[in-house]
């Protein structure tokens, strides 16, 4: 069986990629898709980068911390010092710390760790059943 924190990487990196198509393919999507899908897949990978670092932790515990590291960037797009505007210029800043409050990415949040979270179901009950025929 593979190892979780390698399951967790492999599970960021394809997310990512997906993440990439999706912007670098605009135009095969729906507004409503390119408007939010972005913010529902960097919320799911938060769910993969939080798993990656606290593995022992369980799921629950997982998915509040990446809501909350999510809500709290989010948030802190309200403050506007001139540092954090350098910061947020640079591409890796852009794509960290975003670039304006909204509202409905809160809920894209929400949905993204679900969505994570039902994964993460999904993935544990296919493991319990592989262990099961092999035994």
């Amino acid at each position: 069986m593979m190892n979780k924190r390698v399951m967790y990487l492999i599970i960021c990196c394809l997310t990512i990629l997906t993440g990439l198509l999706v912007r670098l393919k605009k135009a095969w999507f729906p507004d409503i898709v390119n408007l939010y899908l972005g913010d529902i897949l960097y919320a799911f990978m938060m769910f993969y980068i939080v798993s990656f670092i606290v593995v022992h932790k369980n799921k629950y515990t997982r998915a509040y911390m990446a809501l909350f590291i999510c809500f709290s960037i989010e948030f802190l797009q309200l403050y506007n010092s001139e540092w954090i505007v350098v910061v947020r210029q640079t591409l890796p800043g852009k794509l960290i710390l975003g670039s304006g409050f909204l509202w409905s990415d809160l809920l894209a949040y929400i949905i993204g760790v679900v969505a994570a979270f039902i994964f993460e179901n999904f993935m544990l009950s296919r493991t319990k059943m592989t262990k099961g025929n092999v035994t």
